[in-house]
């Protein structure tokens, strides 16, 4: 039985690749089409990044560091900002066209197809303006790491708080939509998250308490964020990864018993 269960689960697995597969496909086509407001976007996002990697370069130069950190390692924090966030951003972009979904009634479309509602929500738009910037970005995150010189189990506690970072991440985006279904507020949400996150560009070292506590803890942008680079330095004991893994897990957990509570208060728009 277990063997079945197994071969059931992978098969699951086939059948959603191939749906996000096809919506990624059509997401992308879209956007394609429309050439110039593909390339002011692209142009825009590139523009903000390097807007303030100089602006974060000539801070940490001026003062030579920044919270203990000299200017290599306070450029890799926010580079690992990026990773996280344009991955995120990159995934879970139908997030932020989900209020139309709801107030125009075509949610109840999504609840009757054979596939599951959240995950339809979740992740069937990507978009591929982040997925252009995701290959320079990442040889950047290389090209940076290789001057700090870690060690292969410090690369190892980097990668995998990176994926519990996104896990965070996921269970903020599924807490938003469960939010959105029981107020209607996305848009307002969502970019409160978005504020959130931003707190994590620089380490969350530079905050005082108890702020600090609050954004590591209550808000988890350090764990989320800030930690996967200090392990990357060797600032973080193995049970410090075991425990926010455990934590990034429950919090998965909890925002899908959340979704449940919201969708049983879902009252049709139509």
């Amino acid at each position: 039985m277990k063997r079945k269960n197994f071969y059931q689960m992978l098969k699951r697995l086939k059948y959603y690749a191939i749906i996000w597969a096809m919506i990624s496909k059509n997401s992308f086509l879209i956007m394609m089409s429309r050439k110039l407001l593909f390339g002011m976007f692209l142009f825009g996002k590139v523009v903000r990044f390097l807007l303030f990697f100089a602006f974060l370069f000539f801070l940490v130069s001026g003062s030579k560091e920044i919270a203990g950190y000299n200017t290599q390692q306070a450029i890799f924090f926010y580079l690992t900002f990026n990773v996280i966030d344009v991955i995120a951003q990159f995934l879970f972009r139908e997030v932020y066209r989900f209020r139309p979904l709801l107030v125009s009634g075509d949610f109840d479309l999504i609840l009757s197809k054979p596939i599951s509602a959240l995950f339809r929500v979740l992740l069937g738009g990507t978009d591929v303006i982040d997925l252009v910037t995701m290959p320079p970005l990442f040889f950047a995150v290389w090209y940076v790491g290789n001057m700090l010189a870690p060690t292969p189990l410090h690369v190892l506690y980097y990668i995998l708080l990176l994926v519990n970072g996104l896990f965070i991440a996921t269970a903020f985006h599924i807490a938003v939509l469960s939010v959105g279904i029981i107020t209607l507020e996305i848009d307002h949400t969502i970019m409160v998250y978005r504020d959130l996150t931003a707190l994590g560009t620089f380490p969350v070292d530079i905050y005082r308490e108890p702020i600090r506590s609050v954004i590591t803890y209550l808000v988890p942008v350090g764990i989320m964020v800030t930690l996967p680079a200090k392990a990357f330095f060797g600032l973080v004991s193995p049970l410090g990864v075991f425990s926010s893994f455990v934590f990034g897990c429950l919090l998965v957990l909890l925002s899908l018993r959340f979704w449940d509570f919201a969708i049983k208060k879902y009252t049709s728009a139509s």
